[in-house]
């Protein structure tokens, strides 16, 4: 299937719709260790942040909110 602009937009408008934005900022280096860490795990950079936070809420009672 091919990239289209109007696929991508279309794209956009889902992910503002159902995704909210967190932007994370780590010290100089990091990042190149963080993605290295996610490579190992088989997970996306996004994916494999988004599993410590769900892991780290899991042992809070703030889901249950």
């Amino acid at each position: 299937m091919a990239y289209t602009k109007a696929s991508g937009q279309a794209v956009n408008r889902y992910s503002k719709k159902v995704y909210d934005d967190v932007r994370v900022r780590v010290k100089k280096g990091q990042k190149e260790i963080i993605q290295k860490r996610a490579e190992q795990l088989n997970k996306s950079v996004n994916g494999y942040i988004t599993d410590l936070i769900e892991e780290d809420l899991a042992g809070s009672d703030l889901l249950e909110e």
